[in-house]
């Protein structure tokens, strides 16, 4: 079952955009047979090219989500008023891929003790969180989430702040941030794992 959850479309960025890596629509139609993942853990720039070359991730896309206000901007977003997320949206084959698989990626790609910030990018677009579309994944969330806190204990790194909720609308960032890091290679990325595995 999928929860409340909308793609955003705004006036300004509304074309038939491909995935720069792999060319598919970022927009959809999407085959029915994947389902969708969302997660926040710091500068989306750095986060969606952990999850882009996992055999089984059709697309991915950057953008906003889990905020107070409609169509937000990198501008807006970065003024801390919104309280937007940067986040990554992917759609994913189930039968190749498994949630548990992008939750392992999700705890091992970031630091999920650092509260509004990852590294030196601070503010409350750079929480960490986990945006579930069902029952099922909520559930697997919040498993793996303990599961992982009692590891980062045992290693002497604080509690995990990351927050677990229903998936909200999706607003698609501007055209320029979407698979920032394979146009930029060079480009800044700010997160980072502890080092300890899942």
């Amino acid at each position: 079952m999928v929860l409340n959850f909308k793609l955003k479309e705004d006036s300004l960025h509304n074309e038939q955009l491909c995935h720069y890596v792999n060319g598919r629509s970022l927009r959809g139609p999407f085959p029915v047979n994947l389902e969708t993942a969302m997660f926040g853990m710091g500068c989306f720039w750095g986060v969606e090219k952990i999850f882009w070359p996992l055999s089984g991730i059709w697309v991915t896309a950057v953008g906003y989500s889990a905020g107070t206000t409609s169509n937000p901007t990198y501008e807006k977003v970065c003024s801390g008023t919104t309280n937007h997320n940067e986040v990554v949206l992917l759609k994913y084959d189930p039968n190749i891929i498994s949630y548990l698989e992008l939750l392992k990626n999700f705890w091992e790609g970031h630091d999920p003790t650092q509260g509004n910030r990852q590294g030196n990018d601070i503010g409350s677009q750079y929480r960490s969180g986990i945006y579930t579309f069902s029952q099922e994944q909520k559930a697997e969330a919040i498993k793996s989430k303990q599961k992982y806190n009692s590891k980062l204990r045992k290693s002497s790194f604080g509690e995990i702040t990351t927050e677990i909720v229903e998936a909200d609308d999706f607003f698609y960032a501007e055209d320029y941030h979407q698979q920032y890091l394979a146009k930029n290679p060079r480009g800044y990325c700010g997160i980072g794992g502890t080092g300890i595995i899942f």
